[in-house]
Protein backbone atom coordinates (compact mmCIF):
# COMPACT_ATOMS: atom_id res chain seq x y z
CA UNK A 1 0.00 0.00 0.00
CA UNK A 2 1.64 3.29 -1.03
CA UNK A 3 2.04 6.06 1.51
CA UNK A 4 0.73 9.52 0.65
CA UNK A 5 3.07 12.36 1.62
CA UNK A 6 2.25 16.04 1.54
CA UNK A 7 4.79 18.48 0.10
CA UNK A 8 4.41 22.04 1.35
CA UNK A 9 5.76 25.28 -0.13
CA UNK A 10 9.20 25.47 1.49
CA UNK A 11 10.98 28.48 2.90
CA UNK A 12 12.61 30.05 -0.15
CA UNK A 13 15.03 32.14 1.89
CA UNK A 14 15.78 35.88 1.81
CA UNK A 15 12.85 36.55 4.19
CA UNK A 16 10.24 35.58 1.59
CA UNK A 17 6.86 34.59 3.05
CA UNK A 18 4.78 33.84 -0.03
CA UNK A 19 4.98 32.94 -3.71
CA UNK A 20 2.69 32.95 -6.73
CA UNK A 21 2.16 29.81 -8.78
CA UNK A 22 3.25 30.60 -12.33
CA UNK A 23 3.18 27.18 -13.99
CA UNK A 24 2.66 23.61 -12.89
CA UNK A 25 5.31 21.27 -14.28
CA UNK A 26 3.47 18.04 -13.40
CA UNK A 27 -0.08 16.71 -13.68
CA UNK A 28 -2.07 14.49 -11.34
CA UNK A 29 -1.08 10.90 -12.01
CA UNK A 30 2.44 11.79 -13.14
CA UNK A 31 5.37 9.85 -11.73
CA UNK A 32 8.01 12.21 -10.34
CA UNK A 33 11.58 11.53 -9.34
CA UNK A 34 13.27 12.75 -6.18
CA UNK A 35 14.22 16.45 -6.47
CA UNK A 36 12.38 16.84 -9.77
CA UNK A 37 11.00 20.38 -10.27
CA UNK A 38 7.22 20.21 -9.95
CA UNK A 39 6.10 23.86 -10.04
CA UNK A 40 7.44 27.22 -11.13
CA UNK A 41 6.70 30.05 -8.68
CA UNK A 42 7.37 33.76 -8.64
CA UNK A 43 8.53 35.39 -5.43
CA UNK A 44 9.20 39.01 -4.70
CA UNK A 45 12.80 38.32 -5.73
CA UNK A 46 12.81 36.03 -8.72
CA UNK A 47 11.21 33.19 -10.67
CA UNK A 48 12.22 29.81 -9.26
CA UNK A 49 11.49 26.14 -9.88
CA UNK A 50 10.55 24.18 -6.76
CA UNK A 51 11.80 20.57 -6.60
CA UNK A 52 9.88 17.90 -4.69
CA UNK A 53 11.91 15.85 -2.17
CA UNK A 54 9.72 12.77 -2.71
CA UNK A 55 9.58 10.30 -5.56
CA UNK A 56 6.28 8.69 -6.49
CA UNK A 57 2.91 9.47 -8.05
CA UNK A 58 1.28 12.89 -7.85
CA UNK A 59 -2.17 12.41 -6.31
CA UNK A 60 -3.29 16.03 -5.82
CA UNK A 61 -2.24 19.61 -6.53
CA UNK A 62 -3.20 22.62 -4.46
CA UNK A 63 -3.63 25.99 -6.11
CA UNK A 64 -4.31 27.09 -9.65
CA UNK A 65 -1.79 28.98 -11.75
CA UNK A 66 -1.86 32.61 -10.64
CA UNK A 67 -2.75 31.77 -7.03
CA UNK A 68 -0.60 33.13 -4.22
CA UNK A 69 0.42 30.73 -1.45
CA UNK A 70 2.11 31.38 1.90
CA UNK A 71 5.20 29.48 2.93
CA UNK A 72 4.08 26.25 4.58
CA UNK A 73 0.89 25.85 2.52
CA UNK A 74 0.42 22.48 0.73
CA UNK A 75 1.65 22.30 -2.86
CA UNK A 76 0.89 18.70 -3.78
CA UNK A 77 0.66 15.17 -2.43
CA UNK A 78 2.75 12.25 -3.63
CA UNK A 79 2.04 8.54 -3.19
CA UNK A 80 5.36 6.84 -2.51
CA UNK A 81 6.06 3.13 -2.48
CA UNK A 82 4.99 0.38 -4.86
CA UNK A 83 2.48 1.53 -7.45
CA UNK A 84 1.45 -0.01 -10.75
CA UNK A 85 2.94 2.01 -13.59
CA UNK A 86 2.14 2.01 -17.25
CA UNK A 87 4.71 0.20 -19.38
CA UNK A 88 7.58 2.38 -20.56
CA UNK A 89 8.34 0.39 -23.68
CA UNK A 90 7.32 -2.53 -25.82
CA UNK A 91 8.57 -4.98 -23.20
CA UNK A 92 5.85 -3.89 -20.76
CA UNK A 93 8.36 -3.42 -17.95
CA UNK A 94 7.51 -0.87 -15.28
CA UNK A 95 10.02 1.50 -13.76
CA UNK A 96 10.28 2.01 -10.01
CA UNK A 97 11.02 5.37 -8.45
CA UNK A 98 12.86 6.09 -5.19
CA UNK A 99 10.55 7.30 -2.45
CA UNK A 100 12.39 10.28 -1.01
CA UNK A 101 15.73 11.97 -0.49
CA UNK A 102 15.24 14.07 2.61
CA UNK A 103 17.05 16.90 0.86
CA UNK A 104 16.28 20.44 1.95
CA UNK A 105 15.12 22.79 -0.77
CA UNK A 106 17.66 25.41 -1.70
CA UNK A 107 15.10 27.76 -3.23
CA UNK A 108 15.84 27.56 -6.92
CA UNK A 109 16.19 23.83 -7.31
CA UNK A 110 18.83 21.22 -6.75
CA UNK A 111 20.08 21.14 -10.31
CA UNK A 112 18.85 17.60 -10.94
CA UNK A 113 17.98 17.03 -14.60
CA UNK A 114 14.27 16.74 -15.33
CA UNK A 115 12.94 13.27 -16.03
CA UNK A 116 10.45 12.12 -18.61
CA UNK A 117 6.96 12.44 -17.20
CA UNK A 118 5.03 9.16 -16.80
CA UNK A 119 1.46 8.64 -15.78
CA UNK A 120 0.07 5.99 -13.44
CA UNK A 121 -3.13 4.12 -14.15
CA UNK A 122 -5.80 5.38 -11.71
CA UNK A 123 -6.92 1.86 -10.78
CA UNK A 124 -3.44 1.09 -9.55
CA UNK A 125 -3.61 3.71 -6.82
CA UNK A 126 -5.95 3.47 -3.87
CA UNK A 127 -4.26 5.54 -1.15
CA UNK A 128 -6.14 8.65 -0.08
CA UNK A 129 -4.91 12.11 -0.92
CA UNK A 130 -4.50 14.84 1.66
CA UNK A 131 -7.14 17.54 1.53
CA UNK A 132 -6.20 21.20 1.26
CA UNK A 133 -5.66 22.98 4.55
CA UNK A 134 -5.79 26.67 3.63
CA UNK A 135 -6.56 29.17 0.89
CA UNK A 136 -3.89 31.39 -0.61
CA UNK A 137 -2.85 34.59 1.08
CA UNK A 138 -3.87 36.68 -1.91
CA UNK A 139 -7.32 37.35 -0.53
CA UNK A 140 -9.20 34.84 -2.68
CA UNK A 141 -9.58 31.16 -1.77
CA UNK A 142 -7.87 28.77 -4.15
CA UNK A 143 -9.53 25.44 -4.83
CA UNK A 144 -7.22 22.45 -5.20
CA UNK A 145 -7.06 20.54 -8.43
CA UNK A 146 -9.24 17.44 -8.13
CA UNK A 147 -7.32 14.26 -7.33
CA UNK A 148 -7.06 11.39 -9.76
CA UNK A 149 -9.88 8.93 -10.21
CA UNK A 150 -10.12 6.48 -7.36
CA UNK A 151 -8.52 8.85 -4.86
CA UNK A 152 -10.77 9.86 -1.99
CA UNK A 153 -9.93 13.01 0.03
CA UNK A 154 -9.10 12.03 3.58
CA UNK A 155 -10.01 15.20 5.50
CA UNK A 156 -13.21 17.15 5.78
CA UNK A 157 -13.40 20.95 5.93
CA UNK A 158 -13.56 20.85 9.74
CA UNK A 159 -10.52 18.62 9.95
CA UNK A 160 -8.63 20.88 7.57
CA UNK A 161 -9.52 23.88 9.72
CA UNK A 162 -8.23 22.12 12.81
CA UNK A 163 -5.03 21.16 11.02
CA UNK A 164 -4.36 24.75 10.02
CA UNK A 165 -4.82 26.15 13.50
CA UNK A 166 -8.27 27.62 12.83
CA UNK A 167 -10.39 27.77 15.96
CA UNK A 168 -13.65 29.35 17.01
CA UNK A 169 -12.48 29.93 20.57
CA UNK A 170 -11.67 33.51 21.45
CA UNK A 171 -8.64 32.51 23.49
CA UNK A 172 -7.56 29.71 21.16
CA UNK A 173 -5.55 29.95 17.95
CA UNK A 174 -6.82 32.65 15.60
CA UNK A 175 -8.05 31.70 12.14
CA UNK A 176 -4.87 32.74 10.31
CA UNK A 177 -2.50 30.56 8.29
CA UNK A 178 -0.48 33.18 6.42
CA UNK A 179 2.73 34.43 8.10
CA UNK A 180 2.33 37.60 6.04
CA UNK A 181 -1.08 38.32 7.57
CA UNK A 182 0.28 37.85 11.11
CA UNK A 183 3.25 40.08 10.38
CA UNK A 184 1.02 42.80 8.93
CA UNK A 185 -1.20 42.69 12.01
CA UNK A 186 1.79 42.93 14.35
CA UNK A 187 3.18 45.92 12.48
CA UNK A 188 -0.09 47.80 13.01
CA UNK A 189 -0.79 46.56 16.58
CA UNK A 190 -3.97 44.88 15.37
CA UNK A 191 -5.65 42.20 17.51
CA UNK A 192 -6.58 39.42 15.08
CA UNK A 193 -9.10 37.99 17.57
CA UNK A 194 -11.26 41.08 17.05
CA UNK A 195 -11.59 40.44 13.32
CA UNK A 196 -14.21 38.38 11.53
CA UNK A 197 -12.51 36.65 8.63
CA UNK A 198 -14.11 36.63 5.20
CA UNK A 199 -12.48 33.35 4.12
CA UNK A 200 -13.83 29.82 4.45
CA UNK A 201 -14.67 28.87 8.05
CA UNK A 202 -13.93 32.44 9.14
CA UNK A 203 -10.34 32.38 7.89
CA UNK A 204 -8.75 35.83 8.22
CA UNK A 205 -7.28 36.97 4.91
CA UNK A 206 -4.84 39.73 4.13
CA UNK A 207 -7.69 41.80 2.70
CA UNK A 208 -9.46 41.62 6.09
CA UNK A 209 -6.41 42.96 7.91
CA UNK A 210 -5.82 45.73 5.35
CA UNK A 211 -9.46 46.77 5.57
CA UNK A 212 -9.26 46.89 9.37
CA UNK A 213 -6.12 49.02 9.19
CA UNK A 214 -7.78 51.48 6.79
CA UNK A 215 -11.02 51.73 8.67
CA UNK A 216 -9.69 51.93 12.21
CA UNK A 217 -12.55 50.84 14.48
CA UNK A 218 -14.74 49.71 11.61
CA UNK A 219 -15.38 46.03 11.10
CA UNK A 220 -14.11 44.43 7.87
CA UNK A 221 -17.69 44.31 6.59
CA UNK A 222 -18.20 48.04 7.21
CA UNK A 223 -14.87 48.82 5.60
CA UNK A 224 -15.84 46.82 2.53
CA UNK A 225 -19.01 48.86 2.22
CA UNK A 226 -16.99 52.05 2.47
CA UNK A 227 -14.58 50.81 -0.17
CA UNK A 228 -17.45 50.24 -2.60
CA UNK A 229 -18.44 53.88 -2.28
CA UNK A 230 -14.89 55.16 -2.73
CA UNK A 231 -13.75 57.29 -5.62
CA UNK A 232 -13.34 55.44 -8.94
CA UNK A 233 -15.13 52.27 -7.79
CA UNK A 234 -15.27 50.98 -11.36
CA UNK A 235 -11.54 51.51 -12.06
CA UNK A 236 -9.21 48.66 -12.87
CA UNK A 237 -7.53 47.16 -9.80
CA UNK A 238 -4.06 45.71 -10.23
CA UNK A 239 -2.78 43.57 -7.33
CA UNK A 240 0.47 44.78 -5.78
CA UNK A 241 2.23 41.47 -5.50
CA UNK A 242 5.27 39.65 -6.78
CA UNK A 243 8.03 41.93 -8.06
CA UNK A 244 5.70 44.92 -8.37
CA UNK A 245 4.58 44.53 -4.77
CA UNK A 246 8.14 44.15 -3.51
CA UNK A 247 9.22 47.29 -5.36
CA UNK A 248 6.25 49.22 -3.96
CA UNK A 249 7.03 48.15 -0.39
CA UNK A 250 10.73 49.00 -0.69
CA UNK A 251 10.16 52.42 -2.27
CA UNK A 252 7.51 53.31 0.31
CA UNK A 253 9.84 52.27 3.12
CA UNK A 254 12.68 54.29 1.62
CA UNK A 255 10.55 57.44 1.47
CA UNK A 256 9.19 56.79 4.97
CA UNK A 257 12.48 56.10 6.74
CA UNK A 258 15.27 57.87 4.85
CA UNK A 259 15.69 61.67 4.98
CA UNK A 260 17.03 61.94 1.47
CA UNK A 261 18.33 64.87 -0.53
CA UNK A 262 19.35 65.20 -4.19
CA UNK A 263 22.07 67.16 -5.95
CA UNK A 264 22.87 67.15 -9.65
CA UNK A 265 25.32 68.46 -12.21
CA UNK A 266 25.66 68.57 -16.00
CA UNK A 267 28.87 67.05 -17.34
CA UNK A 268 30.58 67.06 -20.72
CA UNK A 269 30.85 63.36 -21.62
CA UNK A 270 32.57 63.91 -24.97
CA UNK A 271 35.96 62.69 -23.76
CA UNK A 272 34.45 59.70 -21.98
CA UNK A 273 32.72 58.59 -25.17
CA UNK A 274 35.96 59.07 -27.10
CA UNK A 275 37.86 56.98 -24.53
CA UNK A 276 35.24 54.23 -24.81
CA UNK A 277 35.55 54.21 -28.60
CA UNK A 278 39.34 53.94 -28.29
CA UNK A 279 39.00 51.01 -25.83
CA UNK A 280 36.65 49.15 -28.11
CA UNK A 281 38.80 49.82 -31.15
CA UNK A 282 42.02 48.61 -29.54
CA UNK A 283 43.22 45.08 -30.10
CA UNK A 284 41.35 44.42 -33.31
CA UNK A 285 39.04 41.47 -33.95
CA UNK A 286 38.68 38.95 -31.13
CA UNK A 287 39.75 41.47 -28.49
CA UNK A 288 36.75 40.63 -26.31
CA UNK A 289 33.33 42.14 -25.65
CA UNK A 290 32.77 45.85 -26.10
CA UNK A 291 33.01 48.11 -23.07
CA UNK A 292 29.63 49.67 -22.28
CA UNK A 293 29.00 53.16 -20.97
CA UNK A 294 27.33 51.62 -17.92
CA UNK A 295 30.46 49.59 -17.16
CA UNK A 296 32.60 52.73 -17.34
CA UNK A 297 30.23 54.63 -15.05
CA UNK A 298 30.18 51.68 -12.64
CA UNK A 299 33.99 51.71 -12.47
CA UNK A 300 33.93 55.46 -11.87
CA UNK A 301 31.45 54.90 -9.02
CA UNK A 302 33.70 52.39 -7.27
CA UNK A 303 36.61 54.83 -7.48
CA UNK A 304 34.43 57.63 -6.09
CA UNK A 305 33.19 55.43 -3.23
CA UNK A 306 36.79 54.67 -2.28
CA UNK A 307 37.25 58.41 -1.82
CA UNK A 308 33.89 58.98 -0.13
CA UNK A 309 33.14 55.79 1.86
CA UNK A 310 30.35 57.54 3.77
CA UNK A 311 28.07 56.85 0.80
CA UNK A 312 28.85 53.11 0.84
CA UNK A 313 27.09 52.56 4.14
CA UNK A 314 23.81 51.81 5.85
CA UNK A 315 22.08 53.08 8.98
CA UNK A 316 21.31 50.81 11.92
CA UNK A 317 18.35 52.73 13.29
CA UNK A 318 17.92 50.62 16.42
CA UNK A 319 21.56 50.93 17.42
CA UNK A 320 21.70 54.54 16.13
CA UNK A 321 24.87 53.76 14.22
CA UNK A 322 26.17 54.32 10.70
CA UNK A 323 27.70 51.11 9.36
CA UNK A 324 30.37 51.80 6.75
CA UNK A 325 30.71 48.72 4.58
CA UNK A 326 34.12 47.26 3.64
CA UNK A 327 33.35 46.43 0.00
CA UNK A 328 31.16 47.66 -2.82
CA UNK A 329 28.34 45.45 -4.05
CA UNK A 330 27.09 47.59 -6.91
CA UNK A 331 23.42 47.31 -7.85
CA UNK A 332 22.12 48.55 -11.17
CA UNK A 333 18.50 49.13 -12.09
CA UNK A 334 17.16 46.91 -14.88
CA UNK A 335 13.69 47.22 -16.38
CA UNK A 336 12.14 43.87 -17.34
CA UNK A 337 8.73 42.58 -18.37
CA UNK A 338 8.23 41.51 -14.76
CA UNK A 339 9.02 44.98 -13.45
CA UNK A 340 12.03 46.85 -12.10
CA UNK A 341 14.75 44.69 -10.58
CA UNK A 342 18.18 45.59 -9.21
CA UNK A 343 20.80 42.88 -9.85
CA UNK A 344 23.99 43.20 -7.81
CA UNK A 345 27.60 43.02 -9.04
CA UNK A 346 29.46 41.48 -6.10
CA UNK A 347 32.82 42.94 -5.04
CA UNK A 348 32.70 45.59 -7.74
CA UNK A 349 35.52 47.48 -6.00
CA UNK A 350 37.90 44.61 -6.82
CA UNK A 351 36.90 44.28 -10.48
CA UNK A 352 38.22 45.89 -13.65
CA UNK A 353 35.97 47.75 -16.05
CA UNK A 354 35.93 44.71 -18.33
CA UNK A 355 35.00 42.37 -15.46
CA UNK A 356 32.22 44.68 -14.28
CA UNK A 357 30.89 44.92 -17.84
CA UNK A 358 30.83 41.14 -18.27
CA UNK A 359 28.94 40.67 -15.00
CA UNK A 360 26.44 43.40 -15.88
CA UNK A 361 25.79 41.65 -19.20
CA UNK A 362 25.27 38.28 -17.52
CA UNK A 363 22.94 39.63 -14.85
CA UNK A 364 20.95 41.70 -17.35
CA UNK A 365 20.31 38.65 -19.51
CA UNK A 366 19.25 36.64 -16.46
CA UNK A 367 16.90 39.46 -15.42
CA UNK A 368 15.25 39.53 -18.84
CA UNK A 369 14.71 35.75 -18.84
CA UNK A 370 13.52 35.68 -15.23
CA UNK A 371 16.30 33.35 -14.08
CA UNK A 372 17.98 35.58 -11.50
CA UNK A 373 18.58 33.84 -8.18
CA UNK A 374 17.33 35.58 -5.03
CA UNK A 375 20.92 36.01 -3.84
CA UNK A 376 21.72 37.99 -7.02
CA UNK A 377 19.10 40.59 -6.10
CA UNK A 378 20.14 41.29 -2.53
CA UNK A 379 23.12 42.63 -0.61
CA UNK A 380 23.73 45.78 -2.65
CA UNK A 381 25.57 48.68 -0.98
CA UNK A 382 25.19 51.35 -3.71
CA UNK A 383 22.99 51.56 -6.80
CA UNK A 384 23.62 52.98 -10.28
CA UNK A 385 20.46 53.92 -12.19
CA UNK A 386 20.79 54.63 -15.93
CA UNK A 387 17.40 56.15 -16.72
CA UNK A 388 18.86 57.76 -19.83
CA UNK A 389 17.86 54.60 -21.72
CA UNK A 390 14.26 55.85 -21.42
CA UNK A 391 15.14 59.06 -23.26
CA UNK A 392 15.02 61.37 -20.24
CA UNK A 393 17.63 63.86 -19.07
CA UNK A 394 17.15 63.95 -15.31
CA UNK A 395 15.43 62.42 -12.32
CA UNK A 396 15.48 62.35 -8.52
CA UNK A 397 16.16 58.69 -7.74
CA UNK A 398 14.64 57.01 -4.68
CA UNK A 399 17.29 55.29 -2.59
CA UNK A 400 17.25 51.50 -2.66
CA UNK A 401 16.68 50.82 1.06
CA UNK A 402 18.76 50.06 3.16
CA UNK A 403 21.51 51.65 1.07
CA UNK A 404 22.62 55.25 1.58
CA UNK A 405 22.84 56.62 -1.96
CA UNK A 406 22.02 56.18 -5.63
CA UNK A 407 23.59 57.77 -8.69
CA UNK A 408 21.25 58.54 -11.58
CA UNK A 409 22.46 59.03 -15.15
CA UNK A 410 20.44 60.72 -17.88
CA UNK A 411 20.78 60.40 -21.63
CA UNK A 412 23.99 61.56 -23.31
CA UNK A 413 22.99 64.01 -26.06
CA UNK A 414 24.66 66.74 -28.15
CA UNK A 415 24.12 70.18 -26.58
CA UNK A 416 25.61 73.66 -26.85
CA UNK A 417 28.51 73.88 -24.40
CA UNK A 418 31.28 76.31 -23.64
CA UNK A 419 34.48 74.37 -24.29
CA UNK A 420 37.90 76.01 -23.88
CA UNK A 421 36.30 79.43 -23.95
CA UNK A 422 34.27 78.88 -27.09
CA UNK A 423 30.74 77.72 -27.79
CA UNK A 424 30.71 74.19 -29.18
CA UNK A 425 28.43 71.22 -29.56
CA UNK A 426 29.41 68.63 -26.97
CA UNK A 427 27.90 65.40 -25.65
CA UNK A 428 26.36 66.31 -22.32
CA UNK A 429 24.88 64.15 -19.54
CA UNK A 430 23.09 65.07 -16.34
CA UNK A 431 24.22 63.21 -13.20
CA UNK A 432 22.08 63.20 -10.06
CA UNK A 433 22.91 61.85 -6.63
CA UNK A 434 20.26 61.08 -4.02
CA UNK A 435 21.79 60.44 -0.62
CA UNK A 436 20.78 59.70 2.96
CA UNK A 437 21.40 62.92 4.86
CA UNK A 438 22.01 60.93 8.03
CA UNK A 439 25.28 59.46 6.72
CA UNK A 440 26.80 62.68 5.40
CA UNK A 441 26.23 66.35 4.69
CA UNK A 442 26.08 68.18 1.38
CA UNK A 443 29.83 68.70 1.24
CA UNK A 444 30.52 64.97 1.06
CA UNK A 445 27.71 64.35 -1.41
CA UNK A 446 28.84 67.26 -3.57
CA UNK A 447 32.43 66.05 -3.47
CA UNK A 448 31.40 62.58 -4.60
CA UNK A 449 29.29 63.90 -7.45
CA UNK A 450 31.95 66.37 -8.54
CA UNK A 451 34.58 63.62 -8.66
CA UNK A 452 32.26 61.45 -10.80
CA UNK A 453 31.65 64.40 -13.14
CA UNK A 454 35.40 65.11 -13.37
CA UNK A 455 36.05 61.48 -14.37
CA UNK A 456 33.31 61.71 -17.01
CA UNK A 457 34.75 64.93 -18.42
CA UNK A 458 38.40 63.89 -18.14
CA UNK A 459 38.86 60.08 -17.94
CA UNK A 460 42.54 60.69 -17.15
CA UNK A 461 41.43 61.72 -13.65
CA UNK A 462 40.27 58.16 -13.10
CA UNK A 463 43.39 56.63 -14.65
CA UNK A 464 45.56 58.58 -12.23
CA UNK A 465 43.92 56.80 -9.26
CA UNK A 466 44.05 53.24 -10.68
Amino acid sequence: MPQVLEFKLPDLGEGLTEAEIVRWLVEIGDVVAIDQPVVEVETAKAMVEVPCPYGGVVTARFGEEGAELPVGAPLLTVAVGSVELEPTGSTGEAEAEPSGSGNVLVGYGTGAPPVRRRRVRPEGLSAPAVAPVAPAASGAPTAPVAPAAGVVPAASGAAASAASGVSDGVRGPVAVVSPLVRKLARQHDLDLRRLAGSGPDGLILRADVESAIRSGAETPQEAATTDQAAVHPAGERVPLRGVRGAVADKLARSRREIPDATCWVDADATELMAARAAMNGAGGPGAGPKVSVLALLARICTAALARYPELNSTVDQEAREIVRLPGVNLGFAAQTERGLVVPVVRDAHARSTESIGAEITRLTEAARTGTLKPAELTGGTFTLNNYGVFGVDGSTPIINHPEAAMLGVGRIVPKPWVHEGELAVRRVVQLSLTFDHRVCDGGTAGGFLRYVADCVEQPAVLLRTL
